[in-house]
């Protein structure tokens, strides 16, 4: 069974009062509660998630400020969060809401909180995956062919093509060492016409069943 995780995207605006940086008594600094709040957030897996349900939190964007002499007014933050189970998933969301706005409330700011649900979670239907792998096998060869209990760490569209239809997601590996999401990944074109073969005999063979 392969298993992928879902995912939300959250962004953080923490809203104070801009001033100039030699008088930050005058404003109300966001930048300080934003590195809290980020160090706040990361202890939301390691201290509410059981450590038998994977979950992670990861924020991948700051934004604050233009100048060296002027405390913004406002500063943001994004990432994601990943997990195999929508219950987990939902108690991410509420931790993320209550520690952002006592982390603002404490230092005098407001935060506006966006999370959007964006991959629910990917499980495939064993009989598809059973006439996934048996066309691999024919084309690939058993010792080339994998159908362990597996799950991955990113997440996936398809997820939500499987709540109205079953099926299998399956990966193809090929010969990069570089992984996605990375400047240097360079797609492997080899592999390409494997694919296409993959794709082709699965149709004849289900066209056949049909």
């Amino acid at each position: 069974m392969l298993l992928w995780r879902g995912a939300d995207f959250f962004d953080i605006h923490l809203r104070g009062r801009g001033a100039h940086a030699a008088h930050p008594d005058a404003g109300r600094d966001p930048i300080p509660a934003t590195g809290e709040l980020i160090q706040a957030l990361q202890t939301i897996v390691s201290r509410t998630i059981s450590p038998t349900e994977p979950a992670v939190l990861s924020v991948t964007k700051l934004e604050a400020g233009s100048a060296y002499n002027v405390i913004p007014e406002q500063a943001s933050i994004s990432g994601t969060v990943r997990a195999f189970s929508d219950e987990v998933r939902a108690i991410v969301r509420e931790r993320i809401r209550t520690i952002a706005e006592h982390v603002a409330a404490a230092h005098g700011l407001t935060a506006e909180i966006d999370i959007r649900d964006i991959f629910s979670v990917l499980t495939n239907h064993q009989e598809h995956v059973d006439a996934v792998a048996a066309v691999a096998r024919d084309v690939l060869g058993e010792a080339r062919v994998s159908t362990a209990p597996s799950r991955f760490m990113g997440s996936e569209d398809f997820a939500d093509m499987l709540k109205h239809a079953p099926g299998a997601f399956f990966t193809l590996g090929h010969s990069g060492t570089v992984p996605a999401h990375n400047p240097r990944f360079v797609v492997d074109d080899a592999i390409l016409p494997v694919g296409a073969t993959l794709f082709s005999r699965l149709v004849e063979t289900r066209l056949k069943a049909a």
